[in-house]
């Protein structure tokens, strides 16, 4: 059986492939592999209650700050708050989530300091020196550039990504989840949203927690988790008013369940 996050990556491709045939009729949704799958359910839910369609591509957060500017995209799903230099563009926060440290659910690791975490992502520790593991290679899986998820994780950190001595890179959140999942000696990072949905759902992986503080929705709530992050929609320059509906529709009380289902913290509710 298929997860709701493949299911909705497929719907993402259906939702695309319908706007197609009409040009100009659709709105266009480009950015964070981290929202798109959340955006592509809302995005059934407002064709099916309006008759309008919306395209939702996911590509990182670099993408939608890129095809905003460029007119190539109406709006711009970027999972963490506007830089200094992007005040051109407009936000709108629709929710917020978070950076988990995961690792597989094979490893016997409960905890790891920030201070050890650096040391992996920097090559200075190389071998895990416990458990089953102990002796054997750390496997680190990071972000590629242009996804917020590891800009976010390297301002956290203090790192610079030439610091970094990655053995995979890989973009969607989906990516890290099967890398950590299928390697016992593997650790990444990846939406919290995500990995508990995971977590939830047999796969195994462990969400590890961040100076002493859970990688749970409910510590995100209270505000005390470290790694936090918002979920934004973005616009450049005037908004059509069918965008304007839309914004209004993925905003609305009544689709704060959709947030939860996908493990996030829907800003209206």
């Amino acid at each position: 059986m298929l997860s709701r996050l493949q299911c909705s990556l497929g719907l993402m491709v259906a939702v695309f492939l319908a706007g197609c045939g009409e040009s100009g009729s659709a709105i266009t949704v480009s950015g964070s592999s981290t929202i798109a799958p959340l955006m592509a359910e809302l995005a059934e839910r407002y064709e099916t209650e309006t008759g309008i369609q919306v395209d939702v591509q996911s590509g990182g957060s670099g993408r939608a700050i890129a095809d905003v500017r460029q007119g190539l995209a109406d709006l711009g799903m970027v999972s963490r708050a506007l830089k200094e230099d992007e005040q051109d563009l407009e936000g709108y926060l629709i929710g917020r989530d978070g950076i988990a440290i995961i690792v597989n659910s094979a490893n016997p690791v409960r905890a790891l300091s920030d201070d050890q975490i650096r040391a992996i992502y920097t090559g200075k520790t190389q071998r895990w020196e416990s458990g089953p593991g102990e002796g054997r290679d750390i496997t680190v899986v990071h972000k590629a550039q242009g996804r917020s998820t590891q800009e976010l994780f390297l301002a956290y950190f203090q790192l610079e990504n030439s610091q970094v001595q990655p053995d995979q890179v890989i973009g969607e959140n989906q990516q890290g989840i099967k890398a950590v999942a299928g390697d016992p000696f593997a650790i990444g990072y990846v939406s919290i949203g995500t990995a508990i949905y995971e977590a939830e759902n047999g796969t195994p992986i462990r969400l590890l927690p961040l100076e002493g503080a859970p990688a749970s929705l409910a510590v995100l709530a209270q505000g005390n988790y470290p790694l936090a992050r918002e979920l934004n929609l973005v616009t450049h320059g005037a908004v059509s008013q069918p965008v304007a509906d839309f914004l209004a529709f993925v905003t609305r009380t009544d689709m704060a369940d959709v947030y939860h289902d996908y493990y996030f913290l829907p800003a209206v509710e």
